[in-house]
């Protein structure tokens, strides 16, 4: 199954691409779904393409302008995501109180581009002015002689204007001599629509896992069980731990992960991955597989000096995503805050770590010289692999039995 996103360039006045505006689909029809909640679009189109999908074709490291309805502004869901790749765009459909005022006052004083999207000229809207960078004119509802009236009034401003749906050459050339910053429309280039494969989370999981955060008090040990469980919910929390950090943050296991994001942003991570949630087929088999690796890799580990067993545990778990996520490990890899000895197991087989995933693959492919070799290098007991492996086994096979397919 596959995400599906459009995107629509934004041009500046030397008509260079400077952004593009992030359109959520679910589907080869390239329009936004009529039944679909804009509060849970947008939290997909985050997830999938943020989260879950990390550099995906829709970026292309251009600035991403994203919709963002009332509710998901004054929750203030945007801080997930780095202030340096989005704009924000208030929707039009948002009511422009107090609530909305205080949350966009907030964005702005932590560095985030804001943009007022089909700006209708309401009054009401002054008020935020002060804390709006972008303004976005849609031509066809205003008008273009009005869009430029407006833009000529208002030159005095710190603000940017932006011509949407421009639809003609006339119109182009009469906003560019009105002083627009930016346009976009269909006189440039249409939205193109792009899919890719996204890693979903275990819906009952996530569900669970949301029951805990939401509690006055955060149970660690029980929220850390739940996410090692599920190699997709493991997958998005790092890349989460590395969205939300202003530098890279070397990880070894999943409790520090935990402690450096703390209780709000942990919530914030399990409730936007929570609503992004959608039906989808998986292939439970890898899943399977990761999770018995992992729990092999974790169990071999104290026989091994010098071995910590949640990195273990995290490097068998990780050694499927090329796999589940149809993209090379050595790009995924690129996208999370690992521990260097724990990337270069996962890529080269490397090191002790990489060894105890070698003797996994080895003992799963029923290559009995190669998990010979690998116990005698580190003085292994066969039995106690073989007892790791089918222990691993009945743990991977119970665990996915009490988590059903959505």
């Amino acid at each position: 199954m596959y995400s599906y996103v459009a995107r629509q360039p934004i041009f500046n006045r030397q008509q260079k691409t400077v952004g593009y505006e992030l359109l959520f689909r679910d589907g080869e029809s390239n329009a936004f779904p009529l039944d679909m909640d804009e509060n849970k679009a947008t939290c997909r189109l985050l997830v999938d393409n943020f989260l879950a999908g990390g550099n995906t074709p829709a970026m292309s490291g251009k600035r991403c302008f994203i919709n963002f309805p009332h509710q998901t502004l004054i929750e203030l869901l945007p801080v997930i995501l780095p202030k340096q790749q989005i704009v924000i765009e208030v929707l039009e459909t948002c009511r422009p109180d107090d609530e909305l005022l205080q949350a966009v006052r907030m964005l702005n004083q932590r560095g985030y581009l804001i943009a007022l999207d089909d700006f209708d000229l309401d009054p009401s809207w002054q008020r935020f002015l002060p804390f709006v960078h972008i303004i976005k004119l849609d031509l066809i509802k205003i008008g273009v002689e009005a869009a430029c009236a407006y833009v000529a009034e208002n030159r005095h401003r710190r603000l940017m204007f932006l011509a949407e749906k421009v639809e003609n050459h006339a119109e182009y050339a009469r906003t560019l001599e009105a002083g627009f910053h930016f346009f976009q429309g269909y006189y440039f280039s249409r939205p193109e629509l792009i899919k890719h494969r996204p890693l979903k989370p275990e819906r009952l999981t996530t569900l669970r896992l949301l029951q805990e955060v939401c509690r006055d008090e955060v149970n660690f040990d029980r929220v850390e069980q739940l996410i090692t469980g599920d190699v997709s919910l493991s997958y998005l929390l790092l890349r989460y731990v590395n969205t939300a950090s202003q530098t890279m943050v070397p990880i070894s296991g999943f409790r520090q992960a935990l402690v450096y994001l703390g209780e709000d942003r942990l919530k914030m991570f399990v409730s936007a991955v929570a609503t992004a949630q959608a039906s989808m087929a998986k292939p439970r088999e890898l899943y399977a597989l990761s999770l018995q690796r992992g729990r092999m890799c974790e169990l071999i580990a104290p026989a091994i000096a010098g071995v910590d067993d949640k990195a273990a545990f995290m490097v068998g778990l990780l050694s499927l995503l090329d796999a589940l996520l149809d993209q090379p490990l050595d790009k995924l890899m690129s996208l999370l805050p690992l521990e260097p000895e724990i990337t270069n197991a996962l890529l080269q087989r490397s090191g002790r770590l990489g060894d105890m995933l070698a003797l996994a693959v080895a003992y799963e492919q029923a290559d009995w010289q190669a998990v010979s070799q690998i116990c005698s290098q580190h003085a292994l007991s066969e039995e106690l692999v073989r007892h790791s492996y089918n222990s691993a086994l009945a743990w991977s096979s119970q665990y996915l039995a009490a988590t059903p397919s959505a």
